[in-house]
Formats: C-alpha cells, structure tokens, sequence
C-alpha cells in the first residue's frame, strides 16, 4: 500500500534525488509535500526529522533520513530492483556512495560559502582540500560507466544527482567525464520520469503564487 511509504519533500530541495530512487525501486509511496516556510518546521515534521529538512521517508514506521542513507534503505528494502551489488561487491557502493555525501557535499558547501581551509586546516577538514576531491570524484566516475563498474546502482542515483546539480549550477568546471557521466544516467526513463514530476510541481507553485 501507497502508505507503508511516505516521502517527505519540496521539488525544490534533495528530495528530487529520492524522487528519482523511488521510480528506480518501482515502490507505491506517498508523497508529503513541504515548505521551506512553515510546513517543514511544524511539529508534526520535527517528529519525523527534528532537523526541519528535506528529504525523508517513512517505510513501515521507521524513519530515515539523509539522502545517501535513504537511497542505500531502498535499495535494500526493494532488492527485486536490484539497485544495491551482493555484499561481497559492495566495496565501491559504499565507498563512492558516502564519498559523495562527506567529502563532496563538505568540500561544495564550503566552496559555496567561500570558505577556504588553510594548508593547516586541511589537515582536519574531512575532504583535505576541493581541488583534491574533485580529481577523485572524477576518477570515480571516468573509470568505468558507473560507480561501481558496469552495472547501475542507487550509488549511481546519489552521485549523479550531485553531478548533475553542479553542473547545472556551475559549481563543478564540465570536465568530458563528468559531462559524460551525467549525461549517461539522466538518460535513464527514471529519472526523466522523477524529473518530470518535481518540474511539474514546482511550475504549479508558481502559477498558484502568480495567481495569489
């Protein structure tokens, strides 16, 4: 049933990463949509995250949050959709996986920030220094089609999304792997698909706030 899952999001936030795991897994979900005003910060969705952010969901009752933990939960939760490698091949799943939600995630967030570690500080920050997390990155993802070699997996979801959201944004420079990378996963039917979905609601926002 539709609500053993609930995913909570704004098409305007990570949640279109989940977006796009959830058509991946096939799985029946509904979807709670929040606002960045109010909704998110309601009591009823501090017990579910007492971050007050998006994404998360509820399977069965239990509460996941964190976008890399949440494409790691579904793709163990919906084997059938075989997103996750067998546990002995998943060396290069959690490594670029999580690679993705530390190092990248710190070293981007930082840089949007103008923050700069000096060659002391490097020493403690988790990703060292951005030039350097980049050149892994693309390594990761120049090596072999995907993440984990030739086979597509929720790592592939969780990395591609920030790939593809740098890129669009101009925070990551389009070196060809990257492009090419990007350009290999978003033409996969589920992610057009998850994509079209937010659009959709994000231009039905818009309208209803033009009207308003």
């Amino acid at each position: 049933m539709a609500n053993d899952l609930i995913f909570y999001t704004n098409p305007m936030s990570r949640g279109r990463t989940i977006r796009w795991m959830l058509e991946e897994v096939g799985a029946s979900y509904e979807t709670v949509l929040l606002d960045y005003a109010s909704s998110m910060k309601d009591p009823d969705y501090l017990a579910v995250n007492p971050m007050g952010k998006v994404p998360a969901i509820v399977h069965h009752g239990k509460v996941v949050t964190e976008g890399a933990a949440i494409c790691a939960y579904l793709a163990d939760a919906f084997p059938e959709a075989g997103l996750a490698p067998p546990l002995a091949d998943r060396a290069d799943y959690y490594r670029w996986l999580f690679f993705a939600a530390g190092p990248v995630e710190q070293a981007f967030t930082n840089k949007s920030l103008g923050v700069t570690p000096s060659d002391e500080q490097k020493r403690m920050v988790g990703y060292g220094c951005f030039e350097q997390t980049i050149d892994t990155l693309e390594a990761a993802v120049a090596a072999t089609p995907y993440v984990t070699g030739d086979s597509f997996t929720a790592a592939d979801v969780y990395v591609g999304a920030q790939i593809g959201f740098m890129l669009q944004f101009g925070m990551l420079e389009p070196r060809p792997a990257f492009v090419a990378y990007w350009n290999r996963i978003s033409a996969r039917d589920t992610f057009k698909r998850a994509a079209a979905v937010d659009d959709a609601l994000i231009a039905a926002a818009q309208e209803a706030a033009a009207e308003g």
